[in-house]
Formats: structure tokens, sequence, C-alpha cells
């Protein structure tokens, strides 16, 4: 904690793909909406401030989000938009001070952070391939999006940001490829679901499997039960972990795993993630 209601995640990569939420306007806490479901207790509208943020752009349940029924807030991390956006785009000018600085600022920040999304993504891509092959594809890719995250308010509102990720998402599959070739892949069981990319996984039972060297990449695996897995050099991509169970799971070598995708996860202090990630709360 560096204030009351404010976190500083330390993601072990690059300190500016992660959340310092005491250089943050308390972004994520207005310009996003949310909607009453099991993460959140009521409705909230894009630019409507939480009715938990205080004047200091803290949150005054921090410490009992969940037990509030705001499990959305303990799930999300902003890649280091927040802080970005506010100190950097903005030049320390908060959504506070007048109209036309709030509307803008609210709408850059959602593209930044899907920005620091890929930029996180391809940081890892570049840690995946050097050693084994030139990185400068990747580390060009790095630097291309990065200037795009530095762009005025203007220039980022004109982003096509999906056509970022489309002319990433090469790259990202190579690397994967690079570093899961000399990894032996589980078997496929006879009697389970097919352990392959887009798959439903859905309440899977996968306790105990070694699925070592497989893409997983964008399945839906919520509920699933991967208590004691071993998932080394896993591409877990996009991956829906709301609520599978990793208790005592090896995620050490996992490949494109976040912590958010950690977060909306369940597990125990035997299971083993990659250096720099956060134990959740929740999970003691």
């Amino acid at each position: 904690m560096t204030g009351a209601g404010r976190t500083r995640i330390e993601l072990g990569r690059r300190e500016d793909l992660g959340a310092d939420c005491a250089n943050c306007f308390g972004l994520c806490c207005v310009a996003l909406a949310f909607t009453k479901s099991a993460d959140f207790p009521s409705d909230k509208d894009a630019g409507e401030p939480c009715t938990n943020l205080d004047g200091a752009d803290g949150c005054r349940i921090h410490p009992h989000l969940r037990d509030r029924g705001f499990k959305g807030c303990t799930v999300f991390d902003c890649f280091g938009a927040g802080q970005k956006v506010s100190r950097q785009t903005f030049a320390g000018r908060s959504w506070r001070e007048d109209d036309d600085t709030r509307t803008a600022m609210f709408g850059t920040f959602p593209i930044v952070r899907r920005l620091h999304e890929l930029l996180w993504y391809l940081d890892e891509a570049i840690d995946l391939v050097t050693g084994a092959v030139d990185p400068a594809p990747w580390v060009a890719t790095f630097e291309h999006v990065r200037g795009l995250s530095d762009g005025t308010p203007a220039a980022l509102a004109e982003l096509d940001v999906d056509a970022e990720y489309d002319a990433a998402r090469a790259l990202l599959v190579r690397a994967s490829e690079i570093a899961r070739r000399d990894v032996a892949t589980a078997r496929q069981p006879r009697s389970q679901r097919r352990l392959e990319p887009g798959a439903d996984l859905m309440g899977a039972r996968l306790g105990a499997r070694d699925l070592s060297g497989l893409t997983l990449r964008g399945s839906i695996a919520i509920g699933a039960d991967l208590r004691g897995a071993r998932l080394d050099r896993c591409d877990l991509l996009g991956v829906d972990l709301r609520d599978a169970d990793l208790s005592g799971a090896d995620l050490s070598g996992a490949i494109y795993l976040t912590q958010m995708q950690v977060n909306s996860a369940r597990g125990d202090t035997a299971t083993v993630l990659p250096t720099g990630f956060e134990l959740p709360s929740h999970w003691a």
C-alpha cells in the first residue's frame, strides 16, 4: 500500500506496464462502466465516478472490495495505462479540472490500456525468442506500439487498435511456437475435450494433468479444475480463467499469462506463479 486505498502492482517486467494507482487519477473507477453481476453489486455508466472513489482518487473500501461485491475491481489491471494517461498524456491534469479534460481523458484511457496490454504480450514475446532467433522484428513492433501509446489524445482517438493487434498477432504466435518447440507436448486423452486453441474447457477436469507445450490460446476455461496441473510453456494467451481452480498448479513457465488472469482464478499458496507475479490476496 502506498496510501489509503492505493496499491502498487509490481509485475516483474517493464515497470511502466504495471499499475501504479498512486500516480493515477482513479481512471478505472470513473472512465469505465460496469454492470450489476457477480462481479459488481450495481450498474455504473462510463464517466460516472464509483461511489467508493474518494476525493483523493483512492478507494474507500479497497481492503473489502470482494466482501462488498466488487470482485471485478480486484481482477482488473490497466497494465500501467492509468498513470501514463494521468501523468504523461495529460501532464498531471485531472479529469476533475474541466469538462474538456474529462471527456478527452476518459476517451483516451481505454485506448492506452489496450495498447499497454499489447506491449505486455510483445515484451514477453521478446523474452521468449531472445537467444533462439533475432528478436529485431519483435523489438521493432514493441517500439512501434509504444510510440503509438505516447501519442496525443487526438492521435489516439484516430487509432485503429484492432488493426495493431492484428498486425502483431503473427509475431506473438511465432514466439509461442519458438518457445514451445523443444517442450514435450502432452498427449490428448481419449475421453477429454480437445486441448487446442479456442477450445471449450468450461468446467473441464484437468487436475494433475501435464499441459506442457500445449497452446490453449483463446480457450474458455471458466471454472476448470487445474489443481496440480503443470503448464510449462503452455500458451495461455487470452484464456478465460475466471474461477478456474489453480490450487497447487505450476504456472511458472506459462506463456502470455497475465496478472488479470491469475486474479480472476482461484488458487492457494502452493500455486507456483511466474517471477514477479503477485499471489492474489483472496487466495489466502
